[in-house]
């Protein structure tokens, strides 16, 4: 078995790492260091870098708590970032290396949520055998609503009324930079009514982002003639439109804002991406779902896709030893 030389991650390795997450097989924007160190007065790094001798092969985002680690608790998805080369026997080898690393650092945990399949350019399921083999344990599982742009997909009829109640009452789609209007006067109102939560990103870290990822993260709101009543913020990959916040005002039912915002980014704005990802309608640690919300993005036309979350015992690096025969 191949040995692979593992150490932390340091500021010093800034370039080369997002270097790397430019060409690696199964990365997007979120690894990238400008976009994780955003929050990184809340976490504390981990992050693992990977070498063949001197070329850096594998990455993992990660953050630790305690005795964990985790693959990492301030992103969408995380695990093995690794190049467009890799084989499954270099990700065991690789694998069992971060294992050990880690299990010899007095960690005996990893914690990670994968990134599903559909943001990916290539197949890149290495890492789920790695973790059946060391004997993971499925300790979540989300079901992501989804429209695959690529092939028909149908609007239910009480969809398309209220896509056309939003162009009757003349609502106006706006693409803006500035976030404050949409956190003070609609998001952050409903999250606090609905949920008592706050936004995961503030007004000045959601900017701030994106300013370092302009194509990367748009924002778009809907008026009423000169009222904000709805507005989303959208994650893009090169396959993948992802909204991160979606609110509207009491009036999103009476007026389609909602529905006429989400089909203008669907059949329009992102018209060429291959996938609409909903997200989740998980609630509970994905043992209960919201039944209205996946009701509503099931009558766009989309389709549940599973994203898996694991916890590894660190120990069970030696189980990978005799994988390769």
């Amino acid at each position: 078995m191949k040995h692979y030389q593992i150490r932390l991650y340091n500021s010093a390795d800034f370039d080369q790492w997002n270097t790397f997450i430019s060409v690696a097989k199964n990365a997007t924007f979120l690894f990238n260091r400008d976009f994780m160190e955003y929050h990184s007065d809340r976490f504390q790094d981990y992050s693992l870098m990977v070498f063949d001798e001197d070329k850096l092969v594998a990455v993992l985002p990660a953050n630790k708590n305690e005795n964990t680690i985790y693959s990492h608790q301030g992103l969408t998805y995380g695990g093995l970032v690794l190049n467009s080369k890799a084989k499954l026997s270099s990700v065991i080898s690789i694998f069992k290396g971060v294992l050990q690393f880690l299990n010899e650092n007095s960690i005996e945990k990893l914690v990670l949520k994968t990134i599903p399949n559909f943001y990916l350019d290539y197949f890149s399921d290495e890492l789920e055998y790695c973790l059946f083999i060391t004997q993971a344990k499925l300790n979540r599982r989300d079901s992501l609503s989804v429209i695959d742009l690529t092939k028909p997909y149908s609007i239910t009829k009480t969809r398309k009324e209220s896509i056309r109640r939003g162009k009757k009452n003349n609502l106006i789609i706006k693409e803006e930079l500035n976030f404050e209007l949409f956190w003070n006067e609609i998001l952050i109102p409903n999250l606090d009514k609905k949920h008592q939560v706050k936004p995961v990103h503030s007004v000045e870290e959601i900017t701030l982002l994106q300013q370092r990822f302009p194509n990367n993260i748009r924002h778009f709101n809907v008026y009423d003639k000169d009222k904000i009543v709805a507005g989303t913020t959208v994650f893009c990959t090169d396959k993948v439109a992802h909204p991160q916040y979606v609110s509207g005002n009491s009036d999103k039912n009476e007026l389609g804002s909602l529905d006429y915002l989400y089909h203008h980014l669907i059949t329009e704005v992102y018209k060429d991406k291959h996938f609409f990802d909903f997200n989740n309608s998980n609630e509970e640690q994905g043992t209960k779902i919201n039944e209205g919300l996946l009701f509503w993005k099931e009558s766009f036309g989309a389709k549940t896709v599973i994203q898996n979350f694991y916890e590894v015992q660190t120990k069970n690096y030696s189980l990978l030893e005799s994988v390769l025969i």
